[in-house]
């Protein structure tokens, strides 16, 4: 989803400035104060002229976050999106799998693309979704894709959640940062994977 306000917020009466982050399935509060809300925890969501006014466990939060306070609002309340929404997915979409896609949910919203490149087609693919288990496959993805990237092309890094695994989400920030990439979104994938969304950083 990706929306960020940097605004007040009232936490049960606990006044601070934050960075306020509406991910999926989640808001991301940080700077002078840190949380992390599933939506399934918040109730009593409504948007107060520029406000978005819910409660978490009986307490109650205001965020002044403007004008986008009522789209946050429907945001919250809405059905969540499907994985192939939030990859950015939609039936005229020719997407480049790089690795081996061993997860059914992604095989499923992989489906929901126009098609699935491979070969000489693959390189005129508008999304790339690479599936990466080690520090080797993360590199050769990178490396196979980047001139495609080079383009304009984003690409979908998904790994394994939790911790010991062969590679992290630091171990894929630190080498696509190395490479002029920037991260601009997150998406849980299932309850096994998660995925980073990187393109090159625009200059000039």
């Amino acid at each position: 989803m990706g929306r960020e306000a940097i605004c007040t917020c009232d936490w049960a009466g606990e006044i601070t400035e934050v960075k306020a982050l509406l991910e999926s399935g989640e808001i991301v509060l940080r700077g002078g104060m840190r949380r992390r809300v599933a939506f399934s925890e918040i109730k009593n969501v409504r948007a107060d002229g520029g406000r978005l006014c819910f409660a978490v466990g009986g307490e109650r939060v205001e965020l002044e976050i403007g004008p986008a306070a009522a789209k946050w609002a429907a945001a919250i309340t809405g059905p969540p999106p499907t994985l192939a929404r939030k990859l950015g997915l939609t039936g005229e979409t020719i997407v480049r799998v790089i690795g081996d896609c061993c997860d059914e949910t992604l095989r499923e919203a992989l489906a929901e693309g126009q098609s699935i490149a491979t070969g000489a087609a693959a390189r005129n693919a508008g999304l790339i979704v690479a599936c990466v288990d080690s520090p080797e496959s993360l590199r050769a993805a990178l490396s196979d894709a980047k001139a495609q990237l080079l383009k304009g092309v984003a690409i979908w890094m998904v790994y394994a959640k939790g911790r010991g695994h062969a590679v992290n989400e630091t171990a894929i920030r630190t080498l696509l940062r190395e490479n002029g990439m920037i991260d601009t979104k997150v998406a849980s994938v299932s309850a096994k994977y998660t995925a980073l969304r990187f393109v090159y950083r625009k200059t000039g």
